[in-house]
């Protein structure tokens, strides 16, 4: 059995390689895919078989995909353009005529209430109508993109939102990458689509609350509006269109775009996902405690 990972230079990718191989599917049977040559020599000394792919670049894929059992295509990070490239890789696993498709997708894709969900909607409609069996990961929130938030609280005291009282079910990467890598390494899994996320949801003022117990000083939650929040991002230093998706995305957590807690996750990797303030704790390290 062969499984090809696309993505596999990005920290979702090699943290799916290394729990592959913690579950004993051995170093000859994976194709370590992606764009940077740098990356992809980092991952041969690792003794892995490398492919360097462009999504723009049928052959390349074609070429990573050759002989492959199951291809994972991970999401592109190119916003806007993914349906495209995610389509040339479909149409790539179709050629190698890989025994499985799997994608990972965002949580609660069919929802629409999630800013990015399009483009995953769509890629999903390209991998169930290939013709081969697929699974679908819909991938909720990554703690660790709050890690800003803790830098924040720790120099102010204060967690900014325009999220109101929307809730967050988030787990951490290496959560979501044990959860593929049980996809990709078992039996039982085609045509399933999952909803991954963390075990419990929680909203910014228990974000708050927790920050004050990892820090060891008081956070308190502001509420602002979204024009309040823009202009708060934007006097800290984050640039105007990251900006605009920040508070953008909190207006999705307050309509419930990041909430729905399934069990899937931990279901899939035999354990609880990762309680908030562990990851806080990680992600803080000793920089501030």
């Amino acid at each position: 059995m062969t499984i090809a990972i696309t993505g596999a230079t990005g920290q979702l990718g090699r943290l799916v390689l290394s729990a592959l191989l913690r579950l004993d599917v051995p170093r000859e049977q994976l194709v370590a895919a992606g764009r940077s040559r740098e990356k992809l020599r980092s991952l041969r000394e690792l003794e892995l078989t490398t492919a360097r792919i462009d999504y723009g670049d049928p052959a390349s894929l074609d070429a990573a995909f050759d002989g492959a059992d199951t291809v994972l295509l991970i999401s592109s990070s190119e916003v806007g353009s993914r349906v495209d490239q995610h389509r040339n890789a479909v149409e790539a696993a179709v050629r190698a005529g890989a025994g499985r498709l799997v994608y990972t997708s965002a949580l609660g894709a069919d929802r629409g209430k999630l800013l990015l969900a399009d483009e995953h909607l769509a890629t999903e409609e390209l991998v169930t109508g290939s013709g081969l069996p697929w699974t679908i990961v819909r991938n909720g929130w990554y703690t660790e993109n709050f890690e800003p938030a803790v830098h924040y609280a720790a120099e102010t005291g204060f967690v900014l939102s325009n999220a109101g009282g929307g809730r967050v079910a988030s787990a951490t990467r290496e959560d979501y990458a044990e959860g593929i890598a049980a996809v990709l390494a078992q039996d039982g899994h085609a045509w399933q689509t999952y909803e991954l996320s963390g075990d419990t949801a929680w909203d910014h003022d228990e974000l708050a609350a927790t920050l004050t117990r990892v820090l060891g000083r008081e956070v308190v939650h502001r509420r602002l509006s979204p024009e309040q929040h823009l202009a708060a991002l934007e006097e800290s230093g984050v640039d105007e269109a990251t900006a605009r998706f920040l508070v953008a995305l909190d207006a999705n957590i307050e309509d419930g775009a990041l909430d729905l807690v399934t069990g899937d996750l931990s279901r899939l990797i035999g354990r609880p996902t990762t309680a908030l303030e562990q990851a806080l704790r990680t992600i803080a390290g000793d920089s501030y405690v």
